[in-house]
């Protein structure tokens, strides 16, 4: 069982649908050692060969060496401007296929249904793509190209459930489902229990290994077309966490934050515009953050000619800061907001009306009368009248669903999980959690937080997986 329906439970349920990566005989690689590597084993597998092996001494720009591997598959010279073809051939073998089910709250591609459709990617378009079925091919179908060589959110939401129906992944999805409880229980107590709800086209899925003494219990409700919720209960001996981060915003922790006029989404924002209740004559708004989101937001609102307040921790020249790490030439809208909060700070005036930057600034309060109370690194403090407030400085994922809210299997385990700072302690070559055997973690919340790095840990799951179901060729 698999929660969560993104870009990673997608391409895992791919790969557990007897979809087996092959290296395409006569490819040539443009690393020699794995080239080399690849061609001692050509009729094998690439889900069957030792993925540690395979993917020794790749680097790029993920810490997981299965998500480098996988990339650099499909991808071989993208980090470089390359657009050589996948090495990978893809045969469908239904034999080597293992019976699971998806559940996601909403249709196929999970968060990226909640973010604002015209909003564009921060990865180039190829990398948003799933194996098999590259998203430029698709959106060439649509007769569209890729703007900048990004996509926009909705291209990338729609692609997604397309994928789903194209490669016949949807018998094995189910939306609309929302799961409150995940934990281990013995095998012995359910034996006798049938299975309730959820189950049907999916018999096999019960068929424990006689060796299990535990299985995992996953407890939630289906939302029905007319709004009930139908309870559910499924028995499996691996789960696999792939619900992301997007659910719940971090806040500030800071008096007057649950006031009605601070946000912490984007898109309070654009409902705000939308229905007229700030404009050009309206106090500015508050923006709190210093990440893409917040200069989303920033573009937003000088788009609209709204005028801007933006507070964030850090100087404007910290390497950490994520405007100083992309390209100008890719990313001159992101520029742009970094170039204002250079040159516009409260100090000094700079040429951009409706726009003042407050570096290494923090908010200490929000006041019931809309005045916002901030203090500087020296502790001098500013007070301004703002119309509304948008905290946008990350979000944090909800899993509590699991005992201890999964603090347990993080890496740091008397946090709380951060897909940045804290992420689930998972195996590099298997992404089990060495915490609890059974249980995988993908994506975010392993510490994958790109679209193109995810699909190697779907691969490694995968891999795993197929070894525990014996699918595996002798």
């Amino acid at each position: 069982v698999f929660l969560g329906n993104g870009p990673s439970g997608i391409c895992l349920s791919y790969l557990l649908s007897g979809y087996i990566p092959y290296f395409k005989r006569d490819s040539l690689h443009p690393h020699p050692i794995l080239q080399r590597k690849l061609e001692e084993a050509p009729g094998v597998s690439i889900l069957d060969q030792d993925l540690e092996y395979l993917s020794e001494g790749l680097e790029g720009r993920s810490h997981s060496p299965v998500a480098l591997l996988f990339d650099t598959l499909q991808r071989p010279d993208t980090d470089f401007g390359g657009t050589a073809e996948s090495v990978l051939t893809w045969w469908h073998k239904t034999d080597r296929a293992v019976p699971h089910l998806v559940l996601g709250r909403n249709a196929p591609g999970g968060a990226w249904h909640s973010i604002e459709g015209s909003m564009v990617t921060l990865s180039r378009g190829e990398w948003m793509g799933l194996p098999d079925l590259p998203f430029k091919d698709w959106l060439k179908q649509k007769r569209r190209g890729l703007r900048n060589n990004r996509a926009t959110a909705e291209d990338i939401a729609q692609y997604y459930q397309h994928y789903v129906m194209k490669k016949g992944l949807q018998k094995n999805f189910r939306c609309g489902t929302v799961v409150t409880s995940v934990r281990k229980v013995s095998a012995e107590s359910i034996s006798n229990h049938t299975q309730e709800g959820l189950q049907e086209h999916s018999d096999s899925l019960w068929n424990f290994n006689e060796k299990s003494m535990e299985v995992f219990q996953v407890d939630g409700f289906f939302k029905t077309v007319k709004g009930d919720k139908e309870p559910f209960s499924i028995y499996a001996e691996n789960v696999v966490l792939a619900t992301g981060t997007y659910d719940s915003p971090t806040w500030l922790g800071v008096k007057g934050e649950n006031l009605s006029y601070v946000h912490h989404q984007l898109s309070a924002l654009e409902e705000a515009v939308n229905n007229n209740n700030i404009g050009i004559m309206s106090d500015p708004v508050l923006i709190v953050g210093a990440g893409l989101t917040a200069a989303d937001a920033i573009l937003f609102a000088h788009h609209c000619n709204i005028p801007v307040i933006h507070v964030f921790r850090r100087r404007v020249s910290d390497p950490g800061l994520i405007f100083n790490q992309l390209p100008k030439m890719m990313y001159p809208e992101y520029h742009k907001v970094h170039q204002m909060m250079k040159e516009q700070s409260a100090a000094c005036a700079g040429p951009y009306e409706c726009y003042v930057s407050l570096p290494e600034h923090h908010v200490l309060s929000f006041g019931k009368d809309k005045k916002c109370i901030f203090q500087d690194k020296n502790g001098y403090q500013k007070v301004y009248k703002i119309s509304m407030a948008l905290v946008l400085t990350g979000s944090n994922p909800n899993l509590s669903f699991l005992p201890n809210n999964g603090i347990d299997l993080a890496m740091t385990s008397d946090q709380p999980i951060n897909p940045k700072r804290n992420p689930i302690d998972v195996d590099p070559y298997t992404y089990e959690c060495t915490q609890e055997k059974g249980l995988y973690a993908l994506g975010p919340l392993a510490g994958d937080n790109f679209v193109r790095f995810v699909q190697g840990g779907a691969l490694a799951v995968a891999s795993s997986l197929l070894k525990k179901a014996n699918k595996n060729p002798p």
